[in-house]
């Protein structure tokens, strides 16, 4: 638990440490309101209930001659007073402290947030299709959030019950050694006996609620996602039984987390009270003694009134820190994703005048997998139109992520202009690159700004937006629209057809005035009629614009200068659109339909 505690500490932002220790300055302050509170009760007391008394105490005995005040009851108003503001010191402080602690938990928890969504973004792309989004969002969200309301607000509530505890402790050892000690020691005793009674209760449901929170975001990611699937296929039972499968031992879990830290407290304050009586008891002792009594046993009972929340706070803290701790290592797993250096360097674009050259590509997702590209060599110049051929797992998609920079080849290399494009300077390769993908992403926001996608609205050109729009063959569909270019396209472009999506996703390629645009199927979802006017302003988009294609139907290829196929991650073959492909739409003697 404290090697996590360290580890956390390592990812809080240094501008936000100095604040813990404003923080730990704040409990002093408060644990000393505390002890001028409990003190103060003492005189005031003895003040309503033996005047006389005053005399015994040095203190007292010292304000009442600098006061010049003749009988002891003439001090009951200043006493009064006193014992008032000291009441108002100390809630004033325990509230300062609370909004102080409360806020920079929550505020700590938004910088580890960030941080964890920052470092999931900066990872390669293989890392990303190696695992499962819910994982990533239940970490960016929930995981994170624990960490706030489970890990550091019950931390800080833990060091400052503590702190407040000694405080209140030295008080009480002051007016009573032996009753202060042995309130002490019993009440340490039972609390001790219950955290090591539930450890294993603890830390089993701990795990319990780390795991079943990645399986709920997983069910709400695949329910929700594939909700088309989900309502014509009548399946909507299904995914509820398993999202009840995951929430139900989560809450549970949770549940008894939460049972086990606050049922001690009704116990305690029994035993508390029950203390108290017997302290009153061997107080009152004989005759005449029980007036005497009365300003001890009010102040005693004002420190227990004090302790035992106390107590319970930093028991409760505690056992809520013990069950956030798999949630913790979840959460400082993705914290620990590493960000290399020449990221938060400015990015220099690769210059491509000449070629692009795949050396010897082999390509494989681990080292025990199997080859998906095997000692591929082309070279691609500057200006040329190159489509791709292959059956499904041939590996086409797998070479042009490479020509994307989003894999690494694990053999050979990716070259541009005989620079090997690395993880250095990958960013300044991809900022000339434009991609089109068979599923097209469109954000829930205008059609305007889903052409510009990542630039800010401030500084869209709306006229290249319009271009754009015109060359993606789209532009008279949004001028129908009521709102045009400002429509919102709604979640994922629900409101849109998907071959308006995917000539979204053209016109967003064409914006970006790319060196080098990438099609990979991007025209699926087209009608004949159109796919024709869409590859006709792609070969009107400029003679310097490389172009590399997989299309769904070969006759979109017909514009490309050369074919390349590829089958089993080896190229076969490579030639004109007629070569390969055959005047009939044939290739290898088969029949192609297009």
């Amino acid at each position: 638990m404290f090697s996590n505690f360290f580890s956390l500490w390592d990812h809080i932002p240094h501008g936000r440490r100095k604040y813990f220790f404003v923080v730990l300055v704040m409990m002093i302050v408060a644990s000393f309101a505390e002890v001028v509170s409990i003190g103060a009760v003492l005189p005031f007391l003895t003040v309503l209930t033996n005047p006389e008394r005053l005399y015994d105490y040095a203190i007292t005995e010292s304000i009442v001659n600098y006061l010049n005040v003749e009988k002891p009851e003439g001090l009951l108003l200043p006493l009064t007073v006193m014992f008032s503001l000291a009441a108002l010191l100390s809630g004033g402080m325990r509230l300062l402290l609370l909004w102080t602690q409360t806020r920079l938990s929550h505020l700590v928890g938004a910088d580890l947030s960030i941080s964890i969504y920052r470092r999931t973004l900066y990872q390669p792309y293989s890392v990303h299709v190696s695992r499962n989004s819910g994982e990533v969002i239940a970490g960016v969200s929930q995981k994170a959030n624990e960490v706030v309301h489970l890990i550091l607000l019950p931390a800080l509530i833990v060091i400052s019950s503590s702190v407040m505890i000694v405080a209140i402790l030295f008080a009480l050892f002051l007016i009573n050694p032996l009753i202060a000690a042995a309130t002490f020691l019993g009440f340490g005793i039972i609390y001790a006996a219950i955290i090591i009674s539930t450890k294993r209760i603890v830390k089993r449901n701990s795990q319990s609620i780390a795991d079943k929170q990645n399986e709920v975001i997983k069910a709400l990611n695949e329910g929700l996602g594939g909700i088309r699937d989900v309502l014509i296929d009548g399946t909507q039972e299904l995914y509820c039984k398993v999202f009840r499968n995951a929430e139900i031992p989560l809450r549970r879990s949770r549940a008894s987390i939460q049972i086990i830290s606050g049922s001690p407290r009704f116990g305690i304050e029994a035993l508390g009270m029950i203390l108290l009586a017997w302290i009153a008891y061997s107080l009152t002792d004989g005759e005449g003694q029980f007036t005497n009594s009365i300003p001890v046993l009010g102040a005693l009972a004002l420190g227990a009134q004090r302790l035992l929340p106390a107590l319970q706070q930093a028991y409760a803290s505690l056992t809520l820190i013990r069950g956030g701790q798999a949630s913790l290592s979840d959460a400082l797993k993705l914290l620990d994703q590493p960000i290399h250096a020449y990221i938060e360097k400015p990015v220099t674009p690769v210059n491509f005048k000449n070629t692009i050259q795949f050396e010897g590509v082999g390509f494989k997702y681990n080292l025990e997998g199997l080859d998906i590209l095997k000692s591929v060599n082309l070279t691609v110049s500057k200006g040329e139109r190159v489509g791709f051929i292959g059956t499904t797992g041939s590996g086409k998609s797998t070479l042009l992520d490479i020509a994307m920079g989003l894999l690494y080849p694990t053999e050979g290399n990716l070259k541009v202009d005989g620079q090997d494009i690395t993880k250095i300077n990958c960013r300044g390769w991809q900022s000339q690159i434009a991609h089109v993908p068979q599923s097209i992403f469109l954000a829930d926001t205008t059609i305007a700004e889903n052409i510009a996608l990542g630039v800010p609205v401030k500084d869209i050109d709306f006229s290249r937006v319009a271009e754009a729009a015109r060359k993606a063959n789209i532009s008279g569909i949004i001028e129908s629209l009521e709102d045009k270019y400002q429509t919102r396209v709604g979640e994922r472009g629900v409101r849109l057809s998907g071959g308006q999506c995917q000539r979204i996703g053209i016109a967003r390629a064409l914006y970006k005035n790319a060196d080098v645009i990438i099609f990979d199927e991007a025209t699926s979802a087209l009608d004949v009629e159109t796919e024709q006017a869409v590859m006709e302003s792609i070969d009107g988009i400029g003679r310097d614009v490389t172009v590399l294609m997989i299309a769904h139907r070969l006759v979109s290829l017909k514009g490309c200068h050369r074919v390349v196929e590829i089958d089993k991650g080896v190229v076969k073959r490579i030639g004109t659109y007629s070569e390969i492909v055959g005047g009939e739409g044939v290739v290898d003697g088969k029949v192609i339909t297009n």
